[in-house]
């Protein structure tokens, strides 16, 4: 990716940090590959006085080794070895003083909870640097960057001791959504339809490098067979690297992201416990808060239900995809899932991934049926009824006294809604008013690819949303 698309917000507030006249302590973190570093150098347009990037898997000793090679790399002319984090940043506090006509110091340390080793004492160090030193002046502006979403928060931005309330500005840097995919795909000149673009983001969600990975000339189908299918695919097993650096224990991690790949409308921490037979304790509550805060889960209370019925789903597409169809699987098919394509797996996969592809995108929903800017929860609802009941893709509970009954279908082409569809709606809509004896006005809405076709039974719809809508910004 060669140049900056999206992240108008981040790239705002960037802009309004660089006009700053005081010292700036700026946290960016999000899951890995997507995007921080990139948006970091392009902003600043890789204009640091001092740059470093921890290293994985490494102790104390090599982490301060390479520490002092970045230092000399800026201009550091000492080559006295470094004991420690305070004598680090004491040779970098010199290394800046040394510089005094420069107006603006960036500092720039990524992937820095990978410098945070065990016993090393590096937080104190740093908190010393800032705190001691850095914060007093005008001249600074230290920007650290992390994947691993959990130590950010934990360590850095929620810290209790030296460094609370400390750091100035965060960005949290979220997936893209489908409309910066759809301009990512357009400055590579690939022509591909929204629908194409929707299959893939399904796939490989809103991740940039990811994205960074299609090859221009070959399909969807074609782009994720090589990523993914073929001996050497790029992306066969990026699941444990993926894990591995943002969480210690990932086995745990994934042990409950795969339990969750399994339930499309997800679980409550008590099925949790009993499916990953994982006892009832905190251990478990800070895994799910770590997968939240990193985007892979998302957590939501059924319509109607109470605090502790708080249900976790699983929204990462690629993990999604992995378990679904590389999980314990050796296949050697070079076209595996060009032959999967419009057959009943393709169709049950791309119905409840379409779900969760809608769910992602629920502001954009939103913004299709004007409610903005009234408050609005939204959920899912399963009827009670043991036979004969019903289950709502998506309710949008709305402060105006409406609840839009969305129904959401994957389609290559317009949706027909026929009599047997029809009455399968309004069965819907009577035993939902039935159950949950609400006296609000119901309004059903069909969120599809390419919208209903008009017809006799269509009128039963009040809203159509298609790929389309959900593509806006």
């Amino acid at each position: 990716m060669s140049q900056l698309i999206g992240r108008i917000y981040e790239q705002e507030e960037i802009r309004n940090i660089l006009q700053s006249d005081s010292s700036e302590f700026i946290a960016v973190y999000g899951r890995r590959r997507v995007g921080k570093t990139f948006l970091i150098r392009q902003m600043f347009k890789n204009s640091f006085f001092f740059e470093h990037t921890g290293m994985s898997d490494a102790n104390m000793k090599i982490q301060l080794q390479s520490f002092d090679k970045s230092l000399q790399k800026s201009g550091s002319k000492s080559f006295q070895k470094l004991i420690n984090w305070f004598e680090a940043f004491e040779r970098l506090k010199q290394l800046i003083d040394k510089k005094k006509s420069l107006r603006k110091k960036v500092l720039f340390l990524d992937e820095l909870p990978w410098l945070d080793t065990p016993k090393s004492g590096f937080i104190s160090a740093l908190e010393h640097f800032w705190n001691g030193w850095a914060a007093h002046r005008s001249d600074i502006m230290l920007v650290v960057c992390g994947s691993s979403t959990s130590w950010m928060i934990n360590k850095l931005i929620n810290n209790k001791g030296g460094l609370h309330n400390r750091i100035t500005r965060q960005i949290k840097l979220q997936p893209f959504t489908l409309n910066e995919c759809e301009q990512y795909i357009k400055s590579l000149k690939f022509n591909w339809s929204k629908y194409d673009i929707a299959e893939c983001y399904m796939v490989l969600g809103g991740i940039p490098y990811y994205w960074s990975l299609l090859t221009k000339g070959l399909s969807v189908s074609q782009n994720i067979d090589k990523l993914f299918f073929n001996q050497g695919g790029v992306l066969r097993n990026e699941i444990n690297n993926l894990y591995a650096a943002l969480f210690q224990s990932p086995v745990k991690y994934l042990k409950i992201v795969e339990c969750l790949a399994k339930k499309r409308k997800g679980l409550t921490r008590d099925e949790l416990i009993k499916e990953i037979d994982e006892t009832s304790g905190g251990g478990l509550s800070n895994m799910l808060a770590d997968l939240e805060n990193s985007d892979f889960i998302r957590s939501y209370f059924p319509f109607n239900k109470k605090t502790k019925n708080k249900v976790f789903q699983l929204t990462d597409f690629y993990s999604s995809f992995y378990f679904h169809f590389l999980s314990n699987k050796t296949n050697n098919n070079f076209n595996t899932w060009s032959a999967l394509i419009d057959n009943a797996i393709h169709r049950a996969w791309a119905g409840y991934t379409f779900e969760l592809l809608c769910l992602i995108h629920i502001k954009q929903i939103k913004q299709a049926l004007s409610i903005l800017g009234i408050y609005s929860t939204d959920a899912s609802w399963v009827s009670k009824k043991l036979t004969d009941g019903v289950q709502i893709d998506l309710l949008i509970d709305r402060n105006d006294h409406v609840i839009n009954l969305c129904e959401i279908k994957y389609s290559m082409y317009e949706f027909t809604i026929d009599k047997n569809y029809s009455e399968n709606l309004r069965r819907k809509l009577s035993v939902f008013r039935e159950e949950t004896k609400t006296n609000k006005s119901v309004f059903l809405t069909m969120i599809t690819t390419y919208g209903v076709k008009q017809n006799e039974y269509s009128g039963i719809i009040q809203k159509s949303i298609s790929l389309t809508d959900i593509f806006v910004i």
